[in-house]
């Protein structure tokens, strides 16, 4: 057996030395997978695949992963390697690493292409394909892991990655109550995002400092001296407020001036029990003064992601400047425990039997769907009922719940799906009127020529599939006709009376190529007369006689076609001039 790098194994030998019920032996398996797998490939970040992977288990680990988080941490990027594919990772790990592979699978490619859903729609998807709070907590350590090297990025790609991190997935951690995540990721990606904001933020935080001077971490120390005396053993830290805190603040509450700001100086106070939080209030209450209307009891009222703290604001703390407001947040242990690690700090997959794991999923479900994370738009609402699969190369594909392979096909392209010979999902050859699920990657074997038949449309359950195979359906059943009656009507063509000609192309010389390459023959609309060869974009509609009529596509005739008669038409590429 090949032996495992130093980081692999100095990993495992920290979570064998915190976690002792995972198994080491399976732990192992997984992490020999990945080095063999990975082997020197780079992720895109610049770091090699394998660093990339350890390092977002390095984020993970305070979080308290169990054994099959760890497994699908270690594995969450073979899926772009041969011969890996979700069925041989529930064969080899079980259905929860698959499970969890799957979703970070999904959700990894939400920033690694370019954007076609707006950041509401992209929350939604989120809040669709998490069922299990490990899909999301692995997703934005990766996050954090990807922009402690952002800066080995393009000026382009750092923008675009920062600012669906800043938008996208901070939002997120913080609607979970992960603040920990939250505070890491805004701090990579604020500079980088506004540039010149975090400069100006900067620049006002240092002289502040300068005409105040460094106090409270003095203040601190004071604090937790003065508490002791009273019997009262705490940690007192200090914290300043961040700077994209800040500056999202001075937008909503439309302030020039920092100094406007209640909360931008913050003390944390941790205690061991429920009584002493209240007991710290009245304590601080007396040697400070209150800031009417400034205290919030969120231990009586918790936060939707069970957060839990007491929040006041004091004037004339001990060693703070005069005229300086302070927040004191007080809480226990466990909660500030949660106040850091928000959901995660007690979602468990160890003894728990399903009734809890359906309890921790819904919750997990209630907390994403908050108004303040998805605006619930009948556009994002719709988003509800539809799911997320992926092409082989990783692009998203939307399409509603109960679609199948072959609705799939047609939505990535008209020929690819009248093309269709057999899909694979997730590796395996399945029917086409199988369910898709989240995930799930689909990939669609084409034949030479169109294999459409009638009998699809049964199978089809996206409208616009349907309208797309009805139109292949009509056009085809013109095509056979008129080929059919070729020679019956030949001498009547040559008997008949001569008629104005029409400017009719021919098929060998036609610049014009059909949707599904049908063979029908084609006529340009005089209403509009396109440009043969020319650039302008095109529209086609078949004929009651069954011709393809080219017109320009803002060609006002089309506005009174059926629809389904439409046909999609393009110019033929050039070759160049012979």
């Amino acid at each position: 057996m090949e032996r495992l790098s130093e980081r692999l194994q100095d990993l495992l030998a920290r979570v064998h030395t915190h976690r002792k019920t995972v198994s080491f032996e399976r732990l192992s398996e997984a992490a020999l997978i990945a080095q063999e797998t990975y082997g020197l490939s780079e992720h895109w970040t610049g770091e090699s695949l394998l660093d990339h992977t350890i390092g977002v288990a390095e984020v993970l680990l305070p979080f308290e992963p169990d054994e099959d988080a760890l497994i699908a941490c270690l594995l969450h990027h073979v899926l772009q390697f041969p011969g890996w594919t979700l069925v041989r990772i529930e064969r080899q790990f079980g259905s929860a690493v698959q499970h969890i592979v799957r979703g970070v699978h999904l959700l990894s490619h939400v920033t690694m292409n370019d954007r076609r859903m707006s950041m509401g729609n992209l929350r939604s998807m989120l809040l669709k394909v998490s069922d299990d709070m490990r899909v999301v907590l692995m997703i934005l350590c990766d996050r954090s892991h990807v922009m402690a090297h952002v800066s080995l990025l393009s000026p382009e790609d750092q923008r675009r990655i920062s600012d669906d991190v800043l938008h996208l997935f901070a939002p997120v951690a913080a609607r979970l109550g992960i603040y920990t995540l939250k505070h890491a990721l805004e701090a990579c990606a604020f500079p980088v995002v506004y540039p010149v904001d975090t400069e100006r933020i900067c620049e006002q935080l240092n002289m502040l400092k300068k005409n105040r001077g460094v106090f409270l971490e003095d203040t601190a120390k004071k604090l937790q001296t003065f508490l002791r005396i009273h019997g009262i053993v705490t940690s007192v830290f200090a914290r300043e407020k961040e700077p994209y805190s800040i500056f999202t603040k001075m937008r909503t509450k439309t302030v020039s001036a920092i100094t406007d700001i209640y909360d931008l100086f913050a003390l944390r106070v941790v205690v061991g029990t429920l009584e002493q939080c209240y007991q710290v209030l009245g304590l601080l209450h007396g040697i400070g003064h209150p800031v009417p209307q400034r205290f919030k009891d969120y231990i009586g009222f918790s936060k939707p992601n069970g957060y839990q703290s007491l929040h006041t604001n004091l004037m004339n703390l001990p060693g703070v400047p005069e005229g300086v407001m302070v927040e004191v947040q007080i809480r226990t242990k466990e909660m500030h425990r949660e106040a850091e690690m928000g959901i995660a700090a007690h979602w468990r997959y160890k003894e728990g039997g399903a009734a809890e794991k359906a309890i921790q999923r819904k919750r997990l479900q209630t907390v994403l769907a908050d108004q303040e994370l998805v605006e619930n738009s009948p556009e994002e609402s719709a988003l509800q009922d539809h799911i997320f699969v992926l092409t082989p190369k990783g692009d998203i594909i939307e399409l509603p719940e109960r679609a199948t392979p072959l609705d799939f096909a047609f939505e990535v392209h008209s020929n690819i799906g009248l093309h269709c010979r057999f899909a694979k999902v997730n590796g395996t050859t399945v029917s086409l009127d199988r369910y898709l699920e989240n995930g799930d990657i689909v990939e669609i074997i084409k034949g030479d020529r169109p294999s459409a038949s009638p009998q699809w449309m049964s199978i089809l359950k996206v409208a616009s599939a349907k309208a797309k195979l009805r139109k292949y359906l009509l056009a085809a059943k013109h095509a056979g006709f008129l080929e059919k009656e070729s020679t019956t009507s030949a001498q009547e063509k040559i008997a008949s009376p001569k008629k104005e000609k029409r400017p009719r192309l021919q098929r060998k010389d036609a610049l014009i190529e059909l949707e599904g390459g049908v063979p029908m023959p084609l006529l340009y609309a005089r209403c509009c007369c396109p440009n043969e060869g020319g650039h302008e974009s095109i529209a086609g509609v078949i004929t009651r006689n069954g011709e393809v009529k080219i017109h320009r596509s803002d060609c006002g005739m089309l506005k009174n076609v059926n629809p389904e008669r439409q046909i999609g038409v393009w110019w033929r590429p050039s070759t160049g001039s012979g």
